[in-house]
């Protein structure tokens, strides 16, 4: 739990909170919320949880303090949990005013359960909208309306929140920075479809925030930026300040545009070390008709030779994003896309699969493409016209294994038997074996692992035995597991595990990737 500033206990009390993913995570949102509450900043508090943290807990810990309000940042991944807090704070406390803001309830807010616990709901981005409902709700003038819309505020009119970045923040925290607002494109799985544009902050006024920030001790920045390479005068500029500042703490997480590479950026990039910058390329689809209907305007020529380049020239982390069932994609599309990233070389596939966020315009699609969505959070489809439910189902099972084997980098000797040359038919018929094996998609230890794509490698695809015994050791011997897994040869022993391989089971590139 964060504490961004005190509390005065003879004032009036606001406390803003959220429920994080992971205790690793921060809300930037709070912060940029108490950064611009004026003169009651000295009277507001920052106050973070988990969604593993129990409501009831939370609620008690947050009335023990006693707020006249208190404020819910309130998004996809904390809502169901969010709600259930909601209630026990309206029920325990029904005096304390309850304020609710953040995406998941800026849109059909007054259909969502959570609406009803609240006395007020901001709908869009309320840096300043929150301290002016708070100014009002003290001085005894209420607004009339339940639901309260914000516009955008102009970026030169915001404080910038990193001051309310803790130490503790700074020591154990991803922190989380913007550059700029928004999104001239218009993908419609996103929210930021409905952008007019990106709209960039002042670069001297964020740079000079950044060093002070780094001066603090800050070297983890991961940028929320949906474009950081869209104003390539900015990112330069960017880059050469951590340039000028880089040691080997520094770690860089940037959102790029795939087919937006220009020289001066190339120059740069190629500056930085092995485990201090990462990409984030929303690839999303590389099917141009599909491209077509979700709006999405992307060069793929241009995006495969630019992340080729990243991959032979820079020592770039490069994480790329594709979504499953987006409207008339086939399981050929999806499977040739996965192919073709998995021969540009990437180092991390994110495959997810697509939620209907509220308000992004994919909700067009429904009839023509038979979407068919969960009615629970996260809002996963289930079927479309050219995707059953079955069909989706394995494809979710296909992501979740490959976190665990493709993207957790323990196998970087076995993933090549494994995709071979048909990556996308290979891996996935894995998933199944694997599934129809275990029944499982979590909670699989990783000895167990190991032994399972032994004995699923040797069954489903005829593996030659020494080839994959020779992998399956390379890759154990920098697993950090005790034991050893019984389909070893009795041969191979811990004195055949280097000393440097004992030490650390993940490249240290992957353990500090964000």
């Amino acid at each position: 739990m964060t504490q961004a500033a005190p509390i005065d206990s003879a004032s009036p009390r606001i406390l803003l909170a959220t429920l994080n993913g992971r205790y690793i995570h921060s809300s930037l949102g709070l912060r940029y919320l108490w950064a611009n509450m004026g003169e009651l900043q000295g009277n507001t508090a920052i106050r973070e949880f988990t969604i593993q943290q129990r409501p009831i807990d939370i609620a008690e810990q947050l009335l023990d303090e006693r707020p006249d309000i208190i404020g819910l940042g309130v998004y996809i991944w904390n809502i169901r949990e969010t709600t259930e807090l909601a209630a026990l704070l309206k029920t325990l406390s029904p005096e304390t005013t309850l304020i609710l803001g953040g995406p998941e309830v800026s849109f059909e807010t007054e259909q969502q359960a959570i609406s009803a616990y609240a006395d007020y709901v901001i709908s869009g981005q309320g840096d300043l909208r929150f301290a002016q409902l708070c100014r009002e709700l003290l001085a005894g003038s209420p607004p009339k309306e339940k639901i309260i819309s914000a516009e955008p505020p102009a970026l030169d009119s915001l404080a910038l929140p990193y001051e309310a970045y803790s130490d503790e923040d700074i020591a154990h925290r991803v922190l989380y920075v913007e550059a700029s607002r928004g999104c001239p494109f218009k993908c419609e799985f996103c929210l930021s479809a409905l952008d007019k544009t990106a709209w960039p902050f002042d670069i001297d006024r964020f740079l000079d925030a950044m060093d002070r920030f780094y001066q603090r001790g800050a070297r983890r920045f991961k940028f929320v930026d949906r474009t950081f390479n869209l104003k390539v005068e900015h990112s330069v500029r960017i880059l050469n300040f951590f340039l000028e500042r880089l040691n080997e703490d520094l770690f860089l997480h940037f959102e790029l545009i795939p087919d937006r590479l220009p020289d001066p950026l190339k120059a740069l990039i190629t500056r930085f070390p092995p485990g201090s910058l990462q990409f984030e390329i929303g690839i999303q689809t590389l099917n141009p008709e599909i491209q077509d209907n979700i709006s999405r305007r992307q060069d793929n020529a241009k995006s495969e030779e630019n992340l080729r380049w990243l991959n032979e020239h820079s020592h770039a982390h490069i994480h790329a994003d594709l979504i499953f069932g987006l409207p008339g994609e086939t399981l050929e599309s999806i499977a040739h896309g996965f192919d073709q990233l998995i021969a540009w070389g990437m180092h991390e596939i994110q495959l997810g699969i697509l939620k209907r966020l509220r308000g992004s315009p994919i909700i067009r699609h429904t009839e023509t493409y038979g979407m068919r969505y969960s009615h629970t959070p996260p809002y996963n489809v289930v079927a479309t016209s050219t995707l059953d439910y079955k069909t989706l189902q394995r494809l979710s099972r296909m992501a979740r294994y490959w976190d665990l084997i493709g993207n957790s980098g323990r196998f970087k000797h076995t993933l090549p038997l494994i995709l071979d040359n048909k990556p996308f038919e290979r891996f996935i018929a894995l998933s199944d074996w694997l599934y129809d094996s275990t029944a499982q998609t979590h909670k699989i230890q990783l000895e167990r692992l190991f032994a399972l794509l032994h004995q699923g490698l040797t069954e489903r695809f005829n593996t030659p035995e020494e080839t994959l015994i020779e992998a399956l050791w390379q890759d154990f011997t920098r697993s950090g597991i005790k034991g050893i897994p019984k389909f070893f040869p009795r041969h191979l022993s811990r004195k055949d595990i280097p000393t440097s391989a004992k030490a650390s089971s993940v490249p240290r590139r992957q353990a500090r990737h964000l």
